[in-house]
């Protein structure tokens, strides 16, 4: 299995916006320290459920205060980014880095975002498959012209250009991204909120879409999707629940209530406690024992063996690099072994090399 955490750098009541993000940039330098596979970043505007308005740019700021811990995106959001700008701030991270980043990407929410950087609906509802294309071609071949209908130019050169491009990851909540994704032999980076069953269910749907669509068994095979969850370790259960109950009812209420959406649309929110309790219920939140167990059971209840884990659930500095440092000691070593064979994070990238034309 490949660990990771998932940092969102919420705010939690009664926090600075400086407390929040030293937190999460501790965070992942302790996951680098005690010898994490990755940390993956959210990107959120406008409000306090996470602090980091731009993923690319805390990826660079983590790689180089790191030196063996991959950084991704989770995620970019094409909606409200040019996707030749995404793909040039990638290419330049996974270069410097010495192929170190991960670009994960998704279509976004119905967010006043899409007001305040254009777009509106149509870039969130017609536009996606376009600018995921896009961006894929500019990581994939030496020169990108468009003319869709939502970009159109002229041919350029791509630069700076890796040899191997950084892999790509899609965001997927929906039947129709997980086909989109499947059909470009993409990953799936899979949300918190769903249980095994619905992973397991959305893994089926991407192999039937990437098989309907001619994507190679290996590439399929190898395909690296990521399960996101939570991660609290105690020593019991009890413990590890009372510790998010007492702060992630309250960063939630408060984050989650901060949303708006660009055309005034009515949303619902989540009951703070009772997706607390969830959280709580899906993921590894307990003793090293039932963490590594939980792990092992999404594993091989949905096929996926890559993790990226909420360290912060406490939403306290020290709570969390302890909990980062417990999970690296207690639970790893607890886990099965890798399966023989298994794809290494940096082959995930499909095709591997550039393509001219």
């Amino acid at each position: 299995m490949q660990i990771g955490t998932f940092v969102l750098a919420g705010r939690y009541p009664g926090q600075s916006e400086r407390e929040a993000l030293h937190r999460a940039v501790r965070s992942a330098v302790v996951a680098d320290e005690v010898g994490l596979d990755t940390v993956w970043l959210a990107e959120h505007h406008f409000v306090p459920y996470g602090l980091c308005p731009s993923a690319p740019t805390l990826a660079a700021l983590l790689l180089g205060r790191t030196r063996q811990i991959r950084v991704g995106t989770a995620v970019s959001v094409l909606s409200t980014t040019h996707p030749v700008a995404l793909g040039e701030q990638a290419a330049l991270l996974h270069l410097v880095s010495g192929g170190r980043f991960d670009l994960g990407v998704g279509r976004g929410g119905p967010w006043v975002d899409l007001e305040v950087f254009g777009g509106g609906a149509e870039a969130l509802e017609r536009d996606f498959p376009e600018s995921l294309d896009l961006l894929l071609r500019w990581l994939r071949t030496e020169r990108v012209g468009a003319q869709g209908a939502r970009y159109r130019f002229r041919e350029v050169p791509v630069t700076p250009a890796p040899p191997e491009p950084p892999p790509v990851l899609v965001a997927c909540t929906s039947p129709g991204t997980v086909r989109l994704a499947g059909e470009r032999g993409l990953p799936m980076l899979l949300g918190m909120h769903i249980g095994d069953a619905e992973k397991a269910e959305m893994v089926a749907l991407w192999r039937s879409a990437a098989a309907a669509a001619g994507v190679p068994g290996e590439v399929s095979a190898a395909a690296g999707h990521v399960s996101a969850g939570v991660v609290q370790v105690g020593d019991s259960h009890t413990e590890a629940v009372e510790t998010l109950r007492g702060a992630l009812p309250g960063w939630l209420r408060q984050g989650l209530a901060a949303h708006q959406t660009f055309d005034g649309r009515p949303r619902a929110m989540r009951d703070p406690l009772a997706y607390t309790e969830l959280l709580s219920e899906l993921h590894p939140v307990g003793d090293p024992r039932l963490c590594a167990d939980r792990l092992a059971a999404t594993a091989e209840r949905t096929g996926i063996s890559r993790f990226a884990l909420l360290v912060e659930g406490s939403g306290d500095t020290a709570a969390t690099e302890l909990n980062v440092r417990r999970l690296a000691d207690e639970v790893l070593p607890l886990l099965p072994p890798a399966a023989e064979g298994a794809a290494a994070p940096d082959s995930l990238s499909s095709p591997a090399t550039r393509a001219t034309g």
